[in-house]
């Protein structure tokens, strides 16, 4: 097969390689499993690929070379943005909601199909019918390109303006969804780092930039008909974007396959959660007065004091502190029931609170809203707005307050003298150091290396 190696199509190698054995990788494993979040990866995956791969191509000398493979280079969907905005927003529901389905979500992908069913119908108009059947030879370029392709090729503006309109649109949907996917992840997790995505928002600007890029390089085409080489350097900029994809994607992909994510899924709400109460395995009893919750024997309290909303209160010797109703910090016991939470709640809050002394789950650094309501034998919902009215947190900051207060008592007590940051850290029911760190600064206003801690 003709490939001229040369300078500027073998730079180029490095970028089509990885890309075409990553998004034949994805797609296999997406037919092995059935998951829609490899699948969707892939076609974010080839779209750059086949971007680039053209101009590798064209390098290595199928533009010029006046025969078979100058007319793959007329007839092959290599540009094919117009899926783009669709698939971003499609692979974020993939990621953030197990329950996704194909069938529902393809319409987001249809000005992309279409855009390669054109593609497909110029190909068999010039090159079965008016070329194959009638038996003409191809008007174009060295008889290689027939006169729809040069047609399509009119298109090509319009459709990079429209490939923007939607990744526009898209990606403003995308971020929007985001916003409440992390409040969704505070309710439900106690360590939702890796769930974040984070990456995801990086690569949405650099593919918005790619794009617009791309816009400008086709609206200054028409007007200064670029070389080759003026054109390079912005597909290698694309090249860039295909390692983007598959590093932050692959990683994305393992987080949400290895946990149960059900962003967007129409859970019960915390009223129908409610109405299991007389069958959730506790009776409703009458309010009773909250206890404070009881630290286990060999955790003596730290000597500093607790910390709340600027404000200091002398920690109480022996116990374990439960979560402040205002979140700001860290209380010597627990605190009253707020007046605005229903009367029938009131159980369920102090068993939430002896729970959380008595069996410390806390330390589990995978702990979910799911996993302790199912120990509370209640529903989610429910166990959610106990926290929230109850205590005035999410679930992640709630849980995340005895973490910070085991991790106080433990940077206090000379028996702990010897731990590293880390393990205190991952002692204390924390992942991971940097989330020790941001949480703790976070609820105490200062970073635990700043905490004077007892001679070893």
């Amino acid at each position: 097969m003709l490939f001229q190696f040369g300078l500027h199509s073998s730079l180029l190698l490095p970028f089509v390689v990885p890309g075409a054995v990553a998004t034949c990788w994805l797609l296999a494993r997406a037919w092995r499993r059935g998951s829609p979040a490899d699948a969707l990866l892939a076609l974010l995956l080839l779209v750059p690929t086949l971007s680039v791969s053209q101009w590798m191509l064209g390098y290595a000398g199928w533009f010029d070379s006046h025969d078979g493979h100058s007319t793959v280079m007329f007839y092959v969907p290599w540009r094919a943005n117009m899926l783009l905005g669709g698939a971003y927003y499609l692979y974020f529901r993939s990621l953030t909601n197990q329950d996704f389905r194909w069938r529902p979500a393809l319409k987001h992908l249809l000005p992309g199909l279409l855009e390669w069913g054109a593609f497909a119908a110029v190909a068999a108009y010039d090159l079965l019918w008016y070329h194959g059947l009638r038996g003409r030879p191809l008007p174009d370029f060295f008889g290689t390109k027939g006169p729809g392709a040069t047609a399509l090729d009119e298109t090509a503006l319009p459709a990079a303006l429209l490939s923007s309109a939607l990744l526009l649109v898209y990606g403003l949907r995308v971020l929007a969804d985001y916003r409440r996917y992390r409040r969704y992840l505070n309710d439900n997790f106690s360590d939702p780092e890796r769930l974040r995505f984070a990456g995801l928002r990086q690569l949405l600007a650099l593919q918005a930039l790619v794009l617009v890029l791309s816009l400008l390089f086709t609206t200054l085409n028409q007007v200064f008909d670029f070389s080759y080489d003026a054109a390079w350097y912005f597909f290698a900029l694309r090249g860039v974007l295909i390692y983007g994809l598959i590093v932050v994607g692959i990683q994305a992909n393992y987080a949400a396959a290895t946990t149960s994510l059900r962003f967007g899924a129409g859970s019960a709400t915390a009223d129908e959660a409610a109405a299991l109460l007389p069958t959730a395995g506790v009776p409703v009893a009458p309010a009773v007065a909250d206890v404070p919750a009881a630290a286990p024997a060999a955790a003596p309290a730290a000597p500093e004091a607790s910390i709340v909303a600027g404000a200091t209160t002398p920690a109480a010797s022996g116990a374990t502190t439960a979560p402040s109703a205002g979140g700001a910090g860290l209380l010597a016991d627990a605190p009253p029931a707020p007046a605005e939470l229903a009367p029938e709640l009131h159980p369920w809050r102090e068993k939430l609170l002896r729970l959380m002394a008595d069996e410390q789950p806390w330390l589990e650094p995978e702990l979910t809203l799911t996993e302790l309501a199912h120990r509370l034998r209640t529903h989610p919902a429910l166990l959610s707005k106990v926290i929230n009215a109850g205590c005035g947190q999410n679930f992640n900051d709630f849980v995340n307050t005895y973490r910070v207060q085991e991790a106080r008592r433990k940077l206090a007590d000379g028996r702990f003298a010897h731990y590293s940051l880390v393990g205190v850290a991952l002692e204390s029911g924390f992942n991971s150091k940097s989330t020790f760190n941001r949480v703790f600064k976070k609820l105490l206003g200062q970073a635990p290396s700043e905490v004077m801690r007892p001679k070893s």
